[in-house]
């Protein structure tokens, strides 16, 4: 669970998390060795901690689309209010307004949990069964319904990208960027989809308008390496895939291939040595490799297996010494 919110916050905003608890709760540490008779002490503790509290809903909220967003807000605002009066206006009802406090917010949980549109239902259900036509037309509608969701042009263009639609898949992510612009999601979608397709120099530039906007997020920095690769632009690969390491990248599977994107950069540029070390990095991530077996060969794979099947092979060919580093050539 950690792990999943330290992902959804990214290095960024994780940071400012922290920095503003700390902060505060150090303050207020402070002012426990203050003599207890000064009358400011209490009030500014509150303040403290009010600053804190407000601070921290304002950079998990600003992660989250808008609905979600006023979801929450609906959900704590009230909430906020209560502890604020039990902090300044009405402290000997204390106790009752935390409890009411928690109250609204389990309350609130229930009044405002989030449905799944019948559409997205009746997607995943053919999507399970491989009817991907079928699960596209249900999303088509859901769309007509709703059409200013950016998650909705997303859904369906990963929809459109495992049918092998990918001029629709191109629109759909297109759509995003105009819809929420500051977001790299809809960039990195147009990366990936332009990947898909070969053209790798458009690729390119939506990569890098998402590392743009998202320069601490490893899935830009990952997505621009890997285009990188196909360009044959090692120095350019190095840097940033080495950046996108640092940002710890949570699962096996990429750090596999940001493993091995290194060692061929290394590779071209003669680096033999840096290169040698990345295959030791390599042969420490045989998790990763069986993830990507497991993952590459079911039916719907398609895709994956169109960008990243060689990639995947040419790692398996270096681990069984069937290739060497000098060997590993163009992509």
């Amino acid at each position: 669970m950690i792990t999943r919110f330290r992902l959804f916050l990214g290095p960024a905003r994780l940071r400012a998390l922290f920095i503003l608890i700390a902060t505060t709760g150090l303050a207020s540490l402070i002012l426990n060795a203050v003599p207890k008779e000064t009358p400011w002490v209490i009030p500014v503790q509150t303040a403290l901690f009010l600053i804190a509290l407000v601070g921290s809903a304002i950079i998990i909220l600003g992660r989250m689309d808008a609905n979600e967003r006023g979801r929450w807000l609906a959900i704590l605002l009230p909430a906020f209010g209560a502890v604020v009066l039990a902090l300044t206006v009405l402290p000997q009802f204390a106790l009752a307004l935390f409890g009411a406090a928690a109250g609204w917010i389990v309350a609130g949980l229930f009044l405002f949990r989030t449905r799944t549109p019948s559409g997205y239902r009746q997607a995943i259900r053919h999507l399970r069964k491989g009817h991907l036509d079928e699960a596209i037309s249900s999303m088509d509608q859901v769309i007509k319904d709703d059409p200013d969701d950016a998650n909705h042009y997303r859904f369906r263009a990963e929809l459109l990208r495992l049918n092998g639609k990918l001029d629709r898949a191109r629109r759909d992510y297109t759509k995003m960027t105009d819809l929420e612009p500051n977001d790299a999601v809809g960039y990195n979608g147009l990366a990936e989809v332009d990947l898909q397709a070969g053209n790798y120099r458009r690729a390119l530039e939506a990569a890098q308008k998402a590392v743009e906007i998202a320069p601490d997020e490893w899935v830009a920095l990952y997505n621009i390496g890997m285009i990188e690769d196909r360009l044959g632009d090692s120095a350019s690969v190095i840097t940033h895939l080495t950046r996108t390491l640092a940002l710890k990248v949570p699962d096996a599977r990429h750090r596999l291939l940001i493993h091995f994107y290194l060692l061929r950069a290394y590779a071209r540029l003669g680096e033999t040595e840096k290169a040698e070390r990345e295959l030791e990095a390599l042969r420490g991530e045989n998790a990763g490799l069986e993830e990507w077996k497991a993952i590459l060969d079911d039916p719907q794979a398609e895709v994956l297996r169109s960008v990243l099947g060689d990639d995947v092979q040419t790692i398996q060919d270096l681990l069984d010494e069937k290739v060497t580093l000098d060997g590993v050539g163009q992509p």
